[in-house]
């Protein structure tokens, strides 16, 4: 008995001990950062490039976590790209790197705050955090069961000299930015790993955004002060009429990831997604089931989405699909013509310079989209960019042709849509030279 006794002590002191291990194992990496302010005073040393290249190469990327390598595989970040951005800004790296090195003291706090989501959500799968420095285009992002974070933009503040910046998306991101807003910022990553489909349109890719701030919230129990919260809170009656307009459509760059163009404030979408799930729980009599549904929701359904959206009850009346679908499209701007010249014309001159696209209503000058026909650049007249009419209603593309030649490109909708902010329909254009 004694001997079974001590036996099934020391099975128990085992299986704490296993567990114990289990949870200490690290889910917050930060050792990217350091290797990068490593190689970056390497850099200072030399202003050879090819040499400051591979000291990104040798001391970063070949040092980096899988985190790190899979960040570049996401946004396509490379060595060289690097070395570009310390050279074009060096007083913003300066001022940068003190917040970057604040990552490793909030390691426990958000890895207490994973804690207090599983106990919110008890499936919840494992997933692993890499703190990086990345290449100025994302503060985070996920990649199976990673959370991939740019530390250069997520720790940002008011303070952060964006002066060398030719727009002001940093400064925009920075402004109501804090230390603090990296724990709710990677609680809402950590879901983004448990969530399920890629969304169909505007309404699922808001609501699968929206998901996570309103999971957050509830983690953090008090609520975020992200610019577009607080600005849609305080404008929630009149987004709510121009987001059910588009929202079955795939115009996101009206509400989401649009912070280098957006007229009011950027990433609305996101608000809208948190308002629509904060409904969803409301109304739901099983408060505990509804945060599961509200992260197991499959993306990839558009019936569960506008499912979970009517049981919302966010919007008072029904909604009717196939008109607002209807409605947006007779909206969307079109190209009237092309000048000097038609479309489709066999006899171009190869002597014009210069070709004028007409549009059917005034566009919004911030951005422009043009990309190679279906033969590639070898067919593809454009040698520069003239830009918008002083009106709106026209843009002129430099050209330079050869006699005897087909040419082709198209003007997409990815950028250029109309003052009121609708999309343009995409145009193909194809001619030749005589």
């Amino acid at each position: 008995m004694m001997k079974k006794a001590a036996y099934l002590i020391f099975v128990l002191l085992t299986l704490s001990l296993l567990s114990a291990g289990q949870s200490s194992r690290p889910t917050v990496f930060t050792s990217d950062i350091g290797n990068f302010w490593r190689a970056y005073d390497s850099l200072q040393t030399t202003k050879d490039s090819v040499q400051q290249v591979r000291m990104i190469r040798d001391l970063y990327i070949a040092k980096g976590t899988e985190g790190l390598k899979a960040f570049m595989e996401a946004r396509d970040y490379t060595a060289e790209g690097w070395v570009d951005l310390i050279r074009k800004y060096p007083r913003f790296w300066r001022s940068i790197r003190p917040n970057t090195l604040t990552v490793r003291s909030k390691a426990k706090e958000i890895e207490k705050s994973i804690q207090a989501l599983k106990k919110l959500y008890p499936a919840l799968k494992e997933a692993k955090m890499y703190f990086t420095i990345g290449g100025l285009r994302s503060g985070g992002t996920t990649m199976k069961d990673m959370v991939l974070i740019g530390t250069e933009i997520a720790t940002g503040n008011a303070a952060t000299d964006v002066s060398e910046f030719p727009d002001n998306w940093l400064a925009g991101v920075f402004k109501s930015q804090e230390t603090n807003n990296l724990v709710p910022l990677n609680i809402h990553e950590y879901i983004h790993t448990q969530q399920n489909g890629e969304a169909q349109n505007l309404l699922g890719q808001a609501i699968k955004e929206g998901a996570c701030d309103f999971i957050t919230e509830l983690v953090m129990q008090q609520p975020l002060q992200s610019n577009y919260l607080q600005y849609g809170r305080q404008h929630e009656a009149e987004l709510k009429e121009p987001f059910k307009q588009q929202m079955f459509t795939t115009a996101y760059y009206n509400w989401l990831y649009n912070g280098s163009a957006a007229q009011t404030m950027a990433d609305l979408g996101y608000f809208m997604g948190y308002a629509i799930c904060k409904a969803y729980y409301t109304h739901a009599a099983d408060r505990k089931k509804a945060i599961s549904e509200i992260i197991e929701l499959n993306y990839a359904d558009s019936t569960a989405v506008e499912t979970f959206l009517q049981k919302s009850a966010y919007y008072d009346t029904p909604l009717n699909k196939t008109e607002l679908v209807q409605q947006f499209e007779s909206r969307r701007p079109t190209v009237l013509r092309l000048e000097p010249f038609a479309n489709g014309d066999t006899l171009v001159d190869a002597s014009i310079k210069e070709i004028k696209i007409v549009f059917s209503a005034p566009m919004n000058k911030k951005g422009f989209s043009i990309n190679y026909g279906k033969r590639g650049k070898a067919y593809a007249p454009i040698s520069g960019v003239g830009g918008f009419s002083e009106d709106g209603k026209s843009f002129s593309l430099r050209v330079d042709m050869q006699p005897g030649h087909e040419y082709e490109f198209s003007v997409t909708d990815k950028s250029f849509r109309s003052t009121e902010g609708y999309p343009l329909r995409p145009y193909d254009v194809n001619f030749k030279t005589k």
